[in-house]
C-alpha cells in the first residue's frame, strides 16, 4: 500500500493489513479513535445508535510471540461502552478453517466474560470482525454479517449475543464504482486495501477523520526502528508461508499427474499395445513400462 509520509516527504509501500502493522495503529491504548471510526463503519446499520466509546484491551501476548518466532493470530479486543465485546482479527492466507475458528474464538470471549457464580444475563453480546484477504463466504458480498437465526424465518433471531462479520477484500477489489461518501466502511477499506493509490488514501483520510488519524499513528510508528524491523519480519513470514503452500501445490499436481499418467500406460499395456506405442504417447521409459 502507497503512503505518502508528510512529515519526512517519504513514499513508503506499506500493507495496512500486515498484522503487526494493523495492531500497532489499530489495538493499542491510545488508538480508541481509529478503532471507534471503524467499528461504527462495520457494526453500523439503520436505526441503530453508533458507538459511543470503547476501552481497548491490549494483546501482549501478540507481541511476544512475534519477539519468539512464533506464528501468531492477531486479536484486537475491545469492549464497548454496552460491555459488548469486539475482537477483531486480520486473515490475508487461507487457512480453510475461518468459520470454525471465528465460533471458537467468540465461544472463548463469550465463556470467559462469566465468573464463578455469575448469572447468565449479565454475559456481554460478543461480535467477531474477520477482515480476510480470501475469498470468503463464497458470494458475491463485501461485508457478510452471521446471527443465530430460525431457518424457517429469518427474521427470527435467536439471540442478539453473538454477531460475526466477514469483509472479503478480494471481492472489495473487484467491485465497480465503490461508493465512499455514501459508504463509510469503504472509505476504510481503501485504506486497508494495498493496491490503493496515493491520492485515494488522502480523499478518505479527508473525508473521514478516524483515517486521518491512521495515517498519523502509522506516521509515527514507522520512524521507529523496531517496529520496521517487526512488520518486514512478518512480511517475510508471510511470504515464505506463501512459498512453501506453492511448492506444496506444485508437488501435488506434480505427483497427480505421474499417477495419471502411470494409469493410462497401465491400461495401453493391459490392452496389449505395443511398448513403442506406450512410450511414445506417455513419455515414460521403457523399463518403467516394463514394471507396470
Amino acid at each position: 500500500m502507497n503512503i505518502y509520509n508528510t512529515n519526512n516527504e517519504l513514499h513508503e509501500k506499506l500493507d495496512l493489513l500486515n498484522d503487526y502493522l494493523f495492531y500497532k495503529v489499530m489495538g493499542e491504548k491510545g488508538d480508541e479513535v481509529q478503532l471507534l471510526g471503524f467499528l461504527n463503519a462495520v457494526m453500523g446499520r439503520p436505526g441503530k445508535e453508533p458507538i459511543e466509546s470503547l476501552e481497548i484491551r491490549e494483546n501482549t501476548s501478540f507481541i511476544k510471540d512475534i519477539q519468539d518466532g512464533k506464528s501468531c493470530v492477531l486479536d484486537v479486543l475491545a469492549v464497548l461502552h454496552d460491555r459488548t465485546k469486539v475482537n477483531i482479527e486480520v486473515q490475508l492466507e487461507n487457512q480453510h478453517n475461518i468459520a470454525r475458528r471465528s465460533l471458537y474464538y467468540m465461544g472463548r470471549v463469550y465463556t470467559d466474560s462469566i465468573k464463578g457464580g455469575g448469572e447468565y444475563r449479565d454475559l456481554p453480546n460478543v461480535v467477531g470482525v474477520n477482515i480476510l484477504d480470501f475469498n470468503f463466504p463464497f458470494c458475491d458480498g463485501i461485508h457478510t454479517c452471521f446471527r443465530l437465526r430460525e431457518d424457517s424465518d429469518p427474521s427470527l433471531i435467536l439471540t442478539e449475543a453473538l454477531e460475526i462479520h466477514c469483509i472479503n477484500m478480494v471481492q472489495w477489489r473487484r467491485l465497480k464504482g465503490k461508493d465512499i461518501r455514501g459508504n463509510p466502511l469503504y472509505r476504510w477499506l481503501i485504506r486497508f486495501d494495498r493496491n490503493s493509490l496515493p491520492e485515494q488514501i488522502e480523499e478518505v483520510a479527508k473525508m473521514d477523520p478516524a483515517i486521518m488519524a491512521v495515517n498519523e499513528k502509522l506516521d509515527i510508528v514507522m520512524q521507529d526502528e523496531e517496529t520496521r524491523r517487526m512488520y518486514m519480519m512478518r512480511e517475510k513470514a508471510r511470504m515464505d508461508y506463501n512459498g512453501h503452500m506453492e511448492y506444496a501445490h506444485d508437488k501435488g499436481f506434480e505427483k497427480g499427474v505421474q499417477e495419471k499418467t502411470l494409469e493410462i500406460a497401465r491400461k495401453m499395456k493391459n490392452a496389449g499395445r505395443p511398448f513403442r506405442e506406450i512410450t511414445e504417447f506417455t513419455g515414460l521409459s521403457t523399463e518403467t513400462v516394463e514394471t507396470l
